[in-house]
């Protein structure tokens, strides 16, 4: 079976996908918080403990790059990402701790053609990051760009 390919035109509001899940492990929250985010409770277990968390966690910085990286090897490799003109907002709902499996749902919100670049379409996503028992981690409201079909080849499904 082929897989599904995505252009602007397709990414209408309403479409979903689901990223595959990804474990996130202890040695990789305290490498990340070790270069950026260098807090006690994404570094120590113990101070961890003790914190408001209550137990080792990945920074909300961490958490937005994993979703990233979701994104990137399995959405993105069925579309024509552009880049992206920004987020609109992102909010970090509960900790993610080590040990977790994550996936990321993309929901189309919002869509709409350039009006300066006619090749391309500009899409709003909802994205929203859940744990194995579907506690939300994060969500984030942000737009990405797109390449459309060429003319003759827009009313193509």
């Amino acid at each position: 079976m082929k897989d599904p390919h995505y252009d602007w035109e397709d990414l209408t509001p309403g479409f979903t996908f689901t990223t595959k899940s990804r474990q996130v492990t202890k040695e990789e929250i305290i490498e990340f918080a070790s270069e950026y985010d260098p807090q006690p409770f994404h570094l120590d277990e113990e101070a961890a403990k003790d914190s408001i968390l209550g137990g080792l966690c990945a920074s909300g910085w961490h958490s937005c790059c994993i979703a990233m990286r979701l994104v990137a090897d399995d959405f993105y490799p069925h579309c024509t990402p552009l880049g992206s003109p920004g987020i609109e907002e992102t909010r970090w709902k509960r900790p993610l701790f080590a040990g977790e499996s994550v996936s990321v749902t993309l929901e189309v919100t919002e869509s709409r053609a350039s009006k300066s670049r006619p090749d391309l379409g500009l899409t709003r996503f909802l994205w929203t990051m859940k744990n194995e028992a579907g506690d939300i981690i994060m969500t984030s409201d942000c737009w990405v760009m797109f390449a459309r079909r060429p003319n003759d080849e827009k009313g193509a499904a």
